[in-house]
């Protein structure tokens, strides 16, 4: 039997202690595969994602009920570092946000900061390949980072996240800010990295779900509303709501 990557099991999640944003939150996401987490804006699958991570950690007066497995470690646990946590499960946000810095210590910084034994010319080189980059940039690592295109600083990003060796990537809207071109390239990069990392991303575009992910989870005003296989949700979705969402008569 697969151990999942997460298991979510009854979360609730709170803004300033009495806001519900989230609602008994249940689902198992599975190793190596693309989890897409679809709904309208406002549903909280931007919440959930963040949940992973602990990033809603940094708002104040939010409160999490339930359990966040990682490979059957509690990630509200009192013996859970959040740093550690955070290098193990990376993100992506929205719009690409490279350091002012040059494209190589870009990527190195995360190693740097964390101590990482490393021979740090390998790892950018390998992130950098991982990130589908390496070709484009391989002769200007020292030049800034902010002069790239905004589909390669994404990459960057991506490239960023990988040099940390997480196990889990999260991407939240990554392709939202980029041009149909940059979009499949990032939608490319996905498929490949999940031979490697576990990836869930949050996207509004049906069609990318429907491309790159392995499962898919609707949500709807801070419930999950349906969780499975990607074919079987937009072929044969079990729940009325669902079906009025993907075909557009909702939402």
């Amino acid at each position: 039997m697969i151990t999942p990557a997460f298991s979510v099991q009854n979360l609730d999640f709170y803004y300033n202690t009495s806001k519900k944003a989230l609602s008994d939150i249940n689902l198992e996401i599975e190793p190596q595969k693309v989890t897409a987490l679809i709904g309208p804006s406002g549903c909280g699958k931007s919440t959930f994602l963040r949940c992973l991570n602990r990033m809603n950690d940094t708002i104040h007066g939010t409160r999490v009920d339930g359990k966040i497995m990682l490979k059957g470690e509690d990630i509200y646990g009192a013996d859970m570092d959040v740093v550690n946590l955070r290098q193990r499960v990376g993100m992506v946000f929205q719009k690409p946000n490279p350091f002012p810095q040059s494209i190589y210590d870009n990527v190195a910084f995360g190693p740097r900061v964390m101590g990482m034994d490393v021979k740090m010319d390998e790892v950018v080189e390998k992130s950098l390949i991982a990130a589908a980059l390496w070709d484009e940039v391989k002769d200007d690592l020292k030049s800034d980072a902010l002069g790239l295109s905004l589909g390669q600083q994404q990459r960057l990003c991506i490239a960023r996240v990988v040099a940390v060796q997480p196990e889990v990537i999260l991407m939240d809207e990554s392709t939202s800010a980029l041009d149909p071109i940059a979009t499949l390239r990032v939608e490319e990069l996905i498929a490949d990295l999940k031979k490697d990392y576990t990836i869930v991303i949050v996207t509004h575009n049906m069609q990318q779900a429907a491309r790159v992910s392995d499962h898919t989870g609707l949500f709807w005003l801070g419930e999950l509303v349906e969780f499975a296989p990607t074919t079987e949700m937009f072929t044969r979705p079990k729940k009325e709501l669902t079906e009025a969402y993907i075909t557009g008569r909702m939402g």
